[in-house]
């Protein structure tokens, strides 16, 4: 067989892309070894998909060279993509500012692009896996579990290695391997805390319970709710706290935010001084959550017996609580990947490989990482987009 481009991943950024290089004139085959495509599209937020989100910019991601990912996010913006999802008259919500979801399901975005890639004459072969790629002058050949194929370029959108339930593998950074491109440190990103011994059994005692914190670790600062778990910390402000957060740090939580809890405690004590301690913090959290509080500090009664000292200790432990999580989740719940092939040798406008042109890498295989809130979707479409324009 012998195509224009193949594209390897039948996910979010390989179908982009391939619609894309299909509508300017390419004859182009996506495959992929799952049994389904867009499987990560189906799963992601909640089954809804949070597809994009309007306020992206470059600051939104982490890359050892943050300025990679300007110029394809500058040509392909959340408006583009939001206009191809409404000519399709599919329907969908801001839950949270800029945050896009389907208003439905997430199978009808996956079924947007399913039929754009049948418009643009794309064929679409699953269960079919790569066990060779090599140069052929060129171009490039394949051999696979479906026969040998001849390509002019190779778009390698496997995504990285978070969720290997839905298939994610570490195939695109063996390719980029092959072809001497270097890979960075990968780890697991967006991902919910673990917790060991006596946290772990706090934590679990709170299962359910959500409450708005800040957290703050390496200079990261994210005003998001937490949730407690049975085995640890999760919730928004947790997943984007992991993308900065190193094997041995602590945590930095402040269980009040927006609120200096010296003054309200002082304020307090004037103004109902035989309130107890543990009735002013449920004013303030959830009740759960502000006995727990009282039991781990060993510590409650009424506020007119407290010392300005003593408010102060409790004002320092609701303003910048601190624990150090065992670990994560690992790759098994973690929604991206931290690192990737290395940008460096990867061309910004075309994501061809420099002095190889027939090799192209988009998407989350790339060492280019959004916060939560649909920022690595948009870097999907983009990167997608830009590459499927070019190759």
């Amino acid at each position: 067989m012998k195509v224009d481009v193949v594209v390897i991943g039948a996910g979010a950024a390989g179908l982009m892309c391939a619609l894309t290089a299909g509508y300017a004139g390419r004859s182009v085959l996506v495959i992929d070894h799952a049994n389904k495509p867009g499987k990560k599209i189906l799963m992601s937020g909640g089954g809804r998909c949070n597809f994009t989100n309007m306020a992206t910019t470059p600051a939104n991601f982490f890359s050892a060279n943050p300025h990679f990912c300007i110029s394809a996010l500058k040509r392909y913006r959340p408006e583009h993509f939001v206009e191809l999802v409404e000519r399709h008259g599919l329907e969908y919500v801001e839950k949270a500012p800029g945050q896009l979801f389907c208003a439905d399901s997430a199978k009808d975005l996956l079924q947007v692009l399913l039929t754009e890639c049948d418009w643009a004459g794309v064929e679409l072969r699953l269960k079919t896996s790569v066990e060779r790629i090599e140069r052929q002058g060129e171009s490039m050949r394949l051999a696979t579990s479906a026969g040998r194929i001849d390509a002019g370029a190779v778009v390698v959108a496997t995504g990285g290695l978070s969720i290997p339930s839905m298939g994610a593998t570490g195939f695109g950074y063996d390719i980029a391997r092959q072809f001497g491109l270097e890979v960075t440190d990968t780890r697991a990103a967006l991902v919910p805390f673990t917790l060991t011994s006596q946290w772990k059994e706090r934590a679990a005692a709170l299962a359910g319970v959500s409450t708005d914190v800040v957290a703050r670790c390496r200079g990261g600062e994210y005003r998001e709710p937490l949730l407690f778990t049975h085995r640890g910390l999760s919730g928004p402000a947790m997943l984007q706290i992991s993308s900065y957060w190193q094997p041995g740090d602590d945590l930095e939580i402040d269980l009040m935010p927006g609120k200096d809890a010296f003054e309200a405690l002082c304020q307090a004590r004037r103004d109902t001084p035989k309130r107890r301690l543990s009735t002013w913090l449920s004013e303030h959290s959830p009740k759960r959550l502000a006995q727990s509080l009282v039991e781990w500090q060993g510590d409650d009664g009424v506020l007119a017996e407290r010392s300005n000292a003593s408010l102060a200790a409790w004002a320092d432990f609701l303003n910048r609580f601190r624990i150090k999580p065992s670990g994560t989740e690992g790759w098994r719940t973690a929604e991206v990947t931290m690192g990737g092939v290395c940008v460096d040798a990867i061309s910004s406008k075309t994501f061809e490989v420099q002095g190889l042109p027939q090799l192209r890498f988009i998407g989350e295989v790339l060492d280019v990482t959004g916060e939560l809130g649909g920022y690595n979707f948009q870097w999907a479409w983009a990167s997608a987009v830009a590459c499927g324009q070019s190759v």
